[in-house]
C-alpha cells in the first residue's frame, strides 16, 4: 500500500505557476509565433535541447511555432576549413558563387538538421526547409556589390499553413532564390521578419545575446512603440547590431505582425517566459496606438 506523501512547497509553486498561465495559454491558442533562433540558444547541445523542449511545449498547448535560424559562426568555420577566401566591402562579406554554395550546405544541411533533430528528441515533429522549398522566399540582390546576399521580395507561406494542420514544426534555413535561379543568402533576422509578415503572425521573437532594447540611462525597456524606437535610433541610443534587429521588428509590424519582441535568448525558457507569464524576457515593440 502506497503511503500518502506530505505536500512539498515546490509542488504547490509548480501548480500555482501552471494555474497562473491559463489566461496566456488561452490567449495564444491557435496563434502563429515566428522565432528567430541564433546566438546562445544554438551554442551548445544543452541549450538547443532546452529551446527545442520549449518549442514542443508551445505546440502542445496550441501555438503554431515557426523557427527561422541563423548560423554565421558555423559558416565561418566551414569556409575556413575549406580554404574559401572571402572579400569584404565596408566590413560586410561578399557572398560570391563559391561562398553561397558553402552557406547553403551549412545552413540547409548540418545546422538545419541539428535543430530538427533536437525537436524530434523532445517528442515533437520537426521538418527542415529552406526558402527555396515550395518557392517560399523569392529574393533580389540586397546590394549588388555584396554578391548573393538576398532581400526577400515575396514570401509564399502556404506550405507552412499545411504543416500547422499536420502538427509539424517548420524549421527554415534563410536561403532564398532569384528570378534567374540564383541562390541567395538572407540575413536570419530579415528572413524571420519576412516570414512573420507573410503569415500575419501574432508574435515575432528575435532571440539575441542581449537583455533587450536599452534607453538613454542604459535600462532595458520592456515595452516600446514604433515611434519610440525611431526616436532612440535617431538619437544614437539604439546603435550597432541592435539597429538591424529593430529595423526587422518595425518592418514586420508594418507587414501585419501584431508585436515583435527582442528577446534575451540567454535566459532559460525565454520563449515560455515571454508568452506565458506577465514578466517577459526582453523588449516588446508594437505599432503606435
Amino acid at each position: 500500500m502506497k503511503k500518502q506523501t506530505a505536500m512539498n512547497s515546490n509542488w504547490i509553486e509548480t501548480a500555482q505557476t501552471l494555474s497562473a498561465a491559463l489566461p496566456y495559454l488561452q490567449r495564444y491558442d491557435g496563434a502563429i509565433v515566428v522565432i528567430k533562433l541564433g546566438g546562445h540558444a544554438m551554442g551548445s547541445d544543452e541549450a538547443m535541447d532546452l529551446f527545442a523542449r520549449d518549442v514542443v511545449l508551445m505546440q502542445q498547448v496550441g501555438v503554431n511555432p515557426v523557427i527561422v535560424h541563423g548560423g554565421g559562426p558555423m559558416i565561418n568555420d566551414m569556409l575556413a576549413r575549406l580554404g574559401v577566401q572571402s572579400e569584404f566591402v565596408n566590413g560586410k562579406r561578399v557572398t560570391d558563387a563559391a561562398t553561397v554554395e558553402v552557406v547553403e550546405m551549412v545552413l540547409s544541411g548540418s545546422v538545419n538538421k541539428r535543430i530538427v533533430q533536437a525537436i524530434n528528441r523532445q517528442g515533437g515533429r520537426g521538418i527542415g526547409l529552406s526558402g527555396k522549398d515550395a518557392g517560399m522566399i523569392r529574393c533580389e540582390a540586397a546590394k549588388p556589390e555584396l554578391g548573393f546576399v538576398g532581400e526577400p521580395i515575396e514570401v509564399k507561406p502556404d506550405v507552412l499553413r499545411q504543416l500547422f494542420e499536420a502538427e509539424i514544426i517548420p524549421v527554415i534555413a534563410p536561403i532564398g532564390f532569384g528570378d534567374e535561379g540564383e541562390t541567395f543568402n538572407i540575413n536570419g533576422d530579415t528572413a524571420a521578419g519576412a516570414v512573420a509578415a507573410a503569415l500575419k503572425a501574432d508574435r515575432l521573437l528575435l532571440l539575441t545575446d542581449v537583455a533587450g532594447v536599452k534607453d538613454a540611462t542604459g535600462e532595458v525597456v520592456t515595452e516600446l512603440t514604433a515611434s519610440y524606437i525611431r526616436k532612440l535610433t535617431a538619437d544614437g541610443i539604439i546603435a550597432g547590431g541592435m539597429i538591424p534587429k529593430t529595423e526587422t521588428a518595425l518592418a514586420a509590424l508594418d507587414g501585419g505582425v501584431r508585436a515583435a519582441v527582442i528577446l534575451d535568448g540567454r535566459a532559460p525558457n525565454a520563449c515560455l517566459l515571454e508568452l506565458f507569464t506577465p514578466h517577459g524576457a526582453g523588449s516588446m515593440i508594437r505599432q503606435d496606438s
